[in-house]
């Protein structure tokens, strides 16, 4: 589904990622895992094309999307869950799904299947953006990229500063998209988060790839998980 090869990224001069690679199936959680710091946030960025990789390839569905702007890829079917959730805080619940739904594009994630994933945005979908919590500000986030119908989905650490409550909630619905067969690029920092999600999982350091695997072997890795990821 996601093939990325020896991608090298800048900041300016600043030389960020240095030849990572990784892929994603359909229906598989793929996590990438690492300090601040990493180069996990960057991956992200040069995947969806706010970056351009100065080496490498990105490919999505076997087309080369290397270079494409942001609004080109998510057309062609990623949905991007940013770090900031990105909320338009003016406008309510359902006004943030409405507006992002692709009119003329069929799909299952229609409004009534999004309300039946998220309760809690039903109850609240008169509700302004501004008005919600932290936590449902993720969920709205998260239902508005898949009102876009993807059929990839990548999230920038979703857990990121929520009560385990809301986590839970996360962590099932994230399930629920996996068993309807989307690929998900997880990028956590939650390292019990992401064992529970995750089928492959990429430990970045300082901008390269220093571990590939699934949960059991990153589990058995003392090294990798004192070193580099503070367990």
């Amino acid at each position: 589904m996601l093939d990325v090869r020896d991608i090298h990224s800048y900041y300016g001069e600043s030389h960020i990622l240095h030849g990572v690679s990784l892929s994603v199936s359909p229906g598989k959680v793929t996590s990438i895992l690492g300090r601040n710091g990493a180069g996990k946030t960057t991956t992200v960025l040069t995947i969806m094309g706010y970056l351009k990789p100065r080496q490498g390839s990105i490919q999505y569905l076997n087309k080369d999307i290397h270079g494409l702007p942001s609004h080109r890829i998510s057309h062609l079917g990623l949905g991007f869950v940013p770090q900031e959730r990105g909320v338009f805080p003016s406008l309510s619940v359902e006004e943030n799904l409405t507006v992002a739904a692709r009119h003329g594009r069929d799909g299952k994630w229609t409004l009534a299947k999004i309300y039946e994933l998220f309760p809690r945005l039903r109850e609240r979908s008169m509700n302004r953006g501004f008005q919600l919590s932290g936590g449902e500000q993720q969920m709205l986030s998260i239902a508005r990229a898949l009102m876009l119908n993807p059929t990839l989905m990548i999230l920038d650490e979703p857990s990121e500063g929520l009560a385990p409550l809301i986590v839970d909630e996360i962590v099932t619905v994230l399930r629920h998209m996996k068993e309807e067969g989307l690929g998900v690029l997880l990028i956590e920092q939650n390292l019990k988060v992401a064992l529970a999600l995750g089928d492959t999982h990429y430990v970045l350091s300082k901008g390269e790839v220093c571990f590939t695997g699934d949960s059991e072997s990153l589990r058995n890795n003392e090294d990798v998980l004192s070193t580099h990821l503070s367990v």
